[in-house]
């Protein structure tokens, strides 16, 4: 994007040295176009160079940062060859327009053993499939923050997709995080093993069970809810710059303000809330059925699906 004036990178900002440049990487501004939006004041902070330095390198950035336009037309092509990983269930894919979609972060919602987990383990096989066989040719980072991950479960629903179990397996990457610490800094260091491995799945089972429980009390909600916003927004930069789709389960609480209806919401408020590009609450129903609802999405409508969860995978 930026490539003004022979700027291409953090170094060649006036009075941006490699040292100041690796301070700043450390911090997350690791691009020129974050560096064009900050305050001379901001900058000065964290770096400690003075004020008016800091004020000729935000002005060199913003400078240096080309604006790309695209037609609604060009954007429209670009959709229509967008990658899609099926679930398995006809019913559920064609609710969500052929699938989970790459460049989109989808979010699963709902009470345990509604199929949150399930999802994310099918999901996990059928990113390896090809291209036009339900999948994308990829590997997939799997972020386990409640130690739900199961080996055997994926051995099963490889075989059940015509791929070599083992095989299915070492194209998992399974990190098992037990802070919150471990999974943002999991998902801040992903960029290298995105590319290495070709990443084209990432999932987060749980995205808020860590958040929830080290961070109790109203005291800690701001905190909290800055660190979430932060580490959604490092996951959206992922599947956009890669091609990737992301897909996170998500904890429910009952909300006793509600008379009618369901009452169950799911956590993370508004920022989650946002953030997710598709949103499905998933509830249990008779033995292996499960209702899935599409509750939000850009270019769906809202729709119920029933699914099927057995020994060998999702059905309808």
């Amino acid at each position: 994007m930026a490539k003004e004036k022979g700027i291409k990178e953090l170094e060649d900002l006036p009075g941006i040295g490699p040292t100041i440049a690796e301070k700043l990487k450390e911090a997350g501004y690791g691009d020129i176009e974050k560096i064009g939006v900050m305050s001379p004041h901001e900058l000065s902070e964290l770096t400690g160079m003075s004020v008016e330095a800091a004020k000729k390198a935000v002005e060199a950035a913003k400078q240096a940062t080309t604006l790309v336009y695209s037609t609604g037309s060009e954007i429209y092509e670009q959709r229509k060859n967008i990658g899609k990983i099926s679930t398995s269930s006809k019913d559920l894919d064609d609710m969500l327009g052929g699938g989970v979609e790459v460049k989109a972060i989808t979010e699963a919602y709902g009470r345990f053993a509604s199929g949150k987990t399930q999802l994310g383990f099918q999901l996990s096989v059928n990113a390896q499939l090809p291209v036009g066989k339900g999948g994308v040719d990829g590997a997939v980072l799997f972020v386990d923050t409640e130690g739900t991950f199961r080996p055997e479960r994926i051995e099963s629903l490889a075989k059940q997709a015509g791929l070599d179990p083992q095989k299915a397996l070492d194209n998992i990457l399974v990190v098992r995080a037990e802070t919150t610490e471990k999974q943002i800094l999991t998902v801040e260091r992903a960029d290298k093993v995105v590319r290495e491995k070709n990443v084209k799945l990432i999932v987060i089972d749980s995205l808020m069970a860590l958040f929830r429980s080290e961070f109790m009390g109203r005291g800690a909600l701001g905190e909290r809810q800055q660190k979430l916003n932060s580490h959604i927004h490092k996951l959206q930069s992922l599947a956009d710059t890669y091609g990737l789709a992301i897909y996170v389960t998500n904890q429910v609480m009952d909300n006793p303000a509600i008379l009618f209806g369901d009452p169950t919401t799911p956590v993370g408020g508004n920022i989650v809330a946002h953030a997710a590009t598709t949103r499905l609450y998933m509830r249990k129903s008779k033995e292996e059925k499960r209702i899935v609802r599409l509750v939000d999405s850009p270019n769906m409508p809202e729709g119920e699906a029933v699914i099927k969860i057995t020994p060998t995978g999702i059905s309808d």
